[in-house]
C-alpha cells in the first residue's frame, strides 16, 4: 500500500524538486554570503519549511533582538497557510498521526498538489498525501543544504545574492498579476506598502504594512469577488457569443 503510494506521489512532485531545488540552492548561497555555515539552511529548512519566512529569517537572525516583531512577521508571512489547513480538514479527517506532519508540511506547492490530485482508486489517500508532502520537504531540504555547502566553495563575490529574496517576491507578484481577473488586491498593497515606507521608515514599515493590507483585503473581499464574477460573467458570456457566430457564419 505504502509502495503504490509512493508511486503515484513521486511522478506529481518532479516539476517541485526542479523549483525547490533551484530556490532552495540560492536560498543555501544566501545564507552562506550573509555569514552562516550550511548548518543553518539544513536546520531552518528542517524545522522551519516557509520559503518566504526562511529568506526573511535571515534578515531577522542579523537584526537587533526583537521577538515580538518577529512574531508578527512569520505570522503574517505564513497566514495564508490558516486558509489552506481550513480547506484540507475535510481531506485530512481520519488519517491518524499523519495529519500532523500534513499540517506542518503543508506550503504552497503541496497544498496544490493534494488539494487538486485525483487519487486513482486502490491508492491509499493518507500516504498519498503523506508522500508528496515529504518528497517536496526533502527537495527544499538537499536544496537549501547543498546551497549551503556550495556557497562556502564559490570563490566569486557574492555580494548582492540577497537580491534573490527580493527578485522572488517580484516574480510572484508578477504572477500573480498575470493571474487575477483584477487587480485591485495589487494595487492595495503596492499603494498601502508605498504609504508605510513613506509614514514609518524602511526598518520598521513591514508590520504595519502586512496588518493594514490585511484588514483591507478583508474589508473588501466581497466587493473584489463581486468584480471578479462580474469579469468572469462577460468572458463567458462572449466566448458564448464567439462560438455562436463561428457556427452561424460556418452555418451560412
Amino acid at each position: 500500500m505504502k509502495r503504490l503510494a509512493f508511486k503515484t506521489a513521486f511522478p506529481k512532485t518532479i516539476p517541485i524538486f526542479t523549483g525547490f531545488c533551484f530556490l532552495g540552492m540560492a536560498y543555501g548561497i544566501y545564507m552562506n554570503a550573509s555569514g552562516f555555515s550550511f548548518f543553518y539552511p539544513l536546520m531552518m529548512s528542517m524545522l522551519i519549511y516557509g520559503g518566504s519566512l526562511e529568506f526573511v529569517t535571515v534578515e531577522m537572525l542579523l537584526s537587533p533582538f526583537a521577538p515580538v516583531q518577529v512574531f508578527i512577521m512569520a505570522l503574517l508571512i505564513q497566514a495564508r497557510h490558516l486558509f489552506y489547513g481550513l480547506s484540507m480538514l475535510e481531506k485530512f479527517k481520519g488519517l491518524g498521526w499523519k495529519k500532523f506532519y500534513l499540517i506542518f508540511g503543508m506550503c504552497d506547492e503541496t497544498f496544490s498538489i493534494n488539494c487538486s490530485a485525483e487519487i486513482p482508486e486502490g491508492v491509499d489517500r493518507g500516504w498519498f498525501f503523506f508522500f508528496v508532502t515529504l518528497l517536496n520537504q526533502i527537495y527544499w531540504v538537499l536544496g537549501a543544504t547543498l546551497g549551503g555547502l556550495i556557497g562556502s566553495l564559490l570563490t566569486f563575490d557574492t555580494a548582492g545574492i540577497n537580491f534573490v529574496m527580493t527578485s522572488m517576491f517580484v516574480v510572484i507578484f508578477l504572477e500573480q498579476w498575470l493571474k487575477e481577473k483584477n487587480h485591485i488586491s495589487a494595487i492595495i498593497g503596492l499603494t498601502v506598502s508605498a504609504l508605510c515606507l513613506f509614514g514609518f521608515g524602511a526598518n520598521t514599515f513591514m508590520v504595519p504594512t502586512m496588518i493594514t493590507i490585511i484588514i483591507l483585503l478583508a474589508v473588501f473581499r466581497k466587493p473584489i469577488e463581486r468584480m471578479d464574477n462580474e469579469i468572469t460573467n462577460k468572458e463567458t458570456t462572449l466566448k458564448e457569443n464567439t462560438i455562436k457566430e463561428t457556427a452561424t457564419g460556418k452555418t451560412r
